[in-house]
């Protein structure tokens, strides 16, 4: 029998029902094979390429980050920076987003056939800016993850405070804030340095029912620098873990920075806020 210890709780909830979009805090959802309930179901996809829209790509698509998108049984209620709110998806809300962006996109829940992002080099746009043309990597789509998803890659992200308080301390700013890494759980733990680094191919279990298997490190893109709705740019939120946190994510890959951690779902079932984590 494998003894469990326990490790922390779940501090934050969050989901994001718009890719790319700030998401919501909520206090408790379902989790399946397809993540929380209502995360990622909706993406844009830009008209003239066929790629789904990420901000990973600063200089066509941080707008995003600017607009905040909340569950609906309809789709999402997308808040634009302008403070308009538009209603699920349809023509209306595709011509107010492309205005928005400056590109002609469609707000979708169907991923298109082997649909792929553009990530721009992270460390490239650190030194040029989230203006600059800089080299970009073409990412598939959820290669761990039930296809017809919008995930890059697993359906749940996880965060510790404990990094998060590394990271802070580390920065010239002395905050991060978790949004900028885009957790799906933030979990509390006493404990200092990057801990998800030694949980990689071990099971969680979050409260009564729901257990995740860690099958990756999260490598950080430029996202959490960028301006996210009232939080400013903060360049030092990719710059500490590349510093200070460079390891190797993927086996096939050289050591990227890293902060958090990817899951899959090994069984689904309910989380709240305040569950109690084990490894």
């Amino acid at each position: 029998m494998t003894t469990q210890s326990t490790t922390g709780t779940v501090t934050a909830l969050r989901r994001y029902p718009v890719k790319s979009m700030l998401g919501e805090r909520i206090k408790a959802t379902e989790v399946t094979d397809r993540g929380l309930a209502g995360d990622r179901r909706l993406a844009l996809v830009d008209r003239e390429t066929g790629k789904v829209a990420s901000a990973k790509t600063p200089r066509l698509w941080r707008e995003l980050l600017n607009c905040a998108a909340t569950l609906t049984e309809t789709g999402a209620d997308i808040t634009t920076p302008d403070g308009r709110t538009l209603h699920g998806t349809g023509p209306g809300t595709d011509d107010a987003l492309s205005d928005l962006l400056g590109r002609p996109v469609t707000l979708t829940g169907t991923p298109p056939p082997a649909a792929t992002l553009d990530r721009s080099r992270p460390e490239q746009v650190l030194e040029s800016g989230p203006d600059a043309r800089v080299e970009a990597d073409i990412v598939q789509f959820g290669s761990a993850c039930p296809p017809g998803t919008f995930f890059d890659f697993a359906p749940v992200h996880l965060i510790t405070t404990a990094t998060l308080a590394r990271i802070a301390a580390l920065s010239p700013r002395g905050t991060v804030e978790a949004e900028r890494y885009r957790p799906n759980l933030v979990i509390g733990l006493d404990e200092d340095g990057f801990p998800e680094n030694d949980w990689l191919g071990k099971e969680l279990t979050v409260g009564d029912e729901l257990i995740i298997r860690v099958i990756a490190l999260t490598p950080r893109c430029t996202i959490p620098t960028l301006a996210h709705g009232p939080f400013p740019r903060d360049p030092d939120a990719l710059r500490v873990p590349s510093r200070h946190n460079r390891v190797t994510a993927f086996p096939d890959r050289a050591p990227e920075p890293c902060a958090g951690a990817y899951a899959q779902v090994v069984r689904g079932g309910r989380v709240r806020e305040g569950d109690v984590v084990r490894v």
